[in-house]
């Protein structure tokens, strides 16, 4: 059904037929990194950004793979992204959330779409701002459940502004995101959707700061406002502090100290990000 989704997609998001993929326009580093949710961003925030190379009559395909291991959880993220004419973003993202210190597994999909309204990232005053969809639905519903999660699935909806500054900082550029996501999800998603008493959608804000050293290496730092829903345990917010290598524009690295706080009551939770890129 997963696939089946992404599939259907593609032909009526990318209706038209899609032209040859040819050597891209693109500014290296332009398309960010692939977030754990599978589509364009840092690693926990999703950007305005579309994934890869893609300029205008182009398409370009994106796969990542990602762990970030924290005190008592390791996440493992995978997925593969889709982007046309430099608008479209179509992703898919397959997460696993092992309990390391409680023993078994979470894990959910997520079926991604982003579209490119307005402005630019680089060659216009006003940012580049674009709307998107996440459907996140757990593999199983038995320990959400538990916890007191009202259903196994659920939508994100999301509205990211990006935008590069030239020479901003000792003559170096530097790249800002703010995102508003409207949300129902208990950690992202992981532990299912609203609550008995609660199933009412939370606006959430999600920023991202990015200094390019060079025109291929940057460092930033992530911040993500996440819903505090569930009576079992409180959920904290997310940041990040990371490093991002962009090797050529098939090849990215990204690597992080990650701050995910108390998660189903297991206070601090904090470690390390790490993830590779491909892009053709």
């Amino acid at each position: 059904m997963f696939r089946n989704i992404f599939i259907i997609s593609l032909f009526i998001v990318a209706g038209i037929s899609l032209p040859a993929h040819a050597d891209t326009s693109k500014v290296i580093a332009t398309g960010g990194a692939t977030t754990i949710e599978g589509t364009a961003g840092g690693g926990i925030v999703p950007w305005a950004v579309i994934n890869g190379y893609a300029s205008s009559d182009q398409w370009s395909v994106t796969a990542m793979n990602t762990q970030v291991s924290v005190d008592d959880f390791t996440l493992h993220a995978v997925g593969a992204s889709l982007s046309i004419n430099n608008r479209f973003e179509l992703s898919l993202a397959k997460q696993t959330f092992d309990l390391d210190t409680m023993g078994g597994k979470l894990g959910q999909d997520i079926v991604g779409v982003k579209y490119k309204l307005a402005g630019e990232l680089l060659y216009s005053n006003l940012p580049q701002i674009s709307v998107g969809m996440q459907y996140k639905r757990v593999d199983d519903f038995a320990i959400p459940q538990a916890v007191g999660a009202r259903n196994d699935w659920g939508l994100d909806v999301y509205l990211a502004a990006s935008k590069v500054y030239f020479d901003a900082i000792a003559g170096r550029n530097l790249v800002t995101n703010l995102t508003l996501r409207a949300t129902k999800a208990n950690q992202t998603g992981l532990l299912g959707f609203g609550t008995a008493t609660d199933n009412n959608y939370h606006l959430q804000a999600e920023a991202s700061i990015a200094l390019l050293l060079t025109d291929s290496f940057a460092v930033g730092y992530e911040y993500k406002q996440k819903p505090d829903q569930l009576g079992f345990a409180k959920e904290d917010d997310w940041q990040d502090i990371f490093a991002a290598w962009f090797i050529n524009k098939h090849v990215s690295l990204v690597g992080a100290y990650v701050d995910l706080g108390s998660i189903a009551g297991f206070e601090q939770q904090k470690g390390w990000y790490l993830s590779i890129e491909g892009t053709l």
